[in-house]
Formats: structure tokens, C-alpha cells, sequence
């Protein structure tokens, strides 16, 4: 059973997860405004906590295994990339 979704939002969960991409990336890749990566790893993580939820409130669990996984790995890095503290 899948959750009707409304186009626009699903178009906007596209969009930020795409510039969540570019922000893990591009910041790294031209060493410019480092603090970028753990913000956009922050994005994602709240962008899988909720596609984790919906996949198990629409009663599938083996499906939501994939959003929880990409969740943790966007908190590992949100963790690593942190600055703050490290000075």
C-alpha cells in the first residue's frame, strides 16, 4: 500500500534532495565553504527520517531499510564533517 502524495511535494523532496547532493559534494570536491557539507547532510538526514516513516506507515518494512540506511550514513558524515569544537 503506497500514500498518495501530492505532486508539487513530491517534486520538492526531488529538489531538495538533489541540492542535498550537490551540497555533500561540491563543497569538498573546490574546497570552498566547508561548513556546507554537514548542513546539507543534516538536510538529508531529516529528508530520510521522513521517507523512513512514510515507508513503514504505508506498511512496508524491508523497503524502509533503504531510507533509514542512507539516513545513517548522512548522519555519519554530518558527524565527521562537523567543525565545531574543533579548534
Amino acid at each position: 500500500m503506497t500514500l498518495p502524495l501530492p505532486g508539487m511535494f513530491l517534486q520538492f523532496i526531488g529538489v531538495a534532495e538533489v541540492t542535498g547532493a550537490i551540497g555533500l559534494i561540491l563543497p569538498g570536491l573546490l574546497r570552498i565553504r566547508p561548513i556546507l557539507t554537514p548542513l546539507a547532510a543534516c538536510g538529508l538526514l531529516i529528508i530520510m527520517i521522513g521517507a523512513t516513516v512514510v515507508t513503514l506507515a504505508g506498511g512496508e518494512v524491508v523497503p524502509a531499510l533503504v531510507p533509514l540506511v542512507v539516513g545513517l550514513l548522512c548522519a555519519f558524515v554530518a558527524y565527521g564533517r562537523r567543525s565545531w569544537g574543533s579548534a
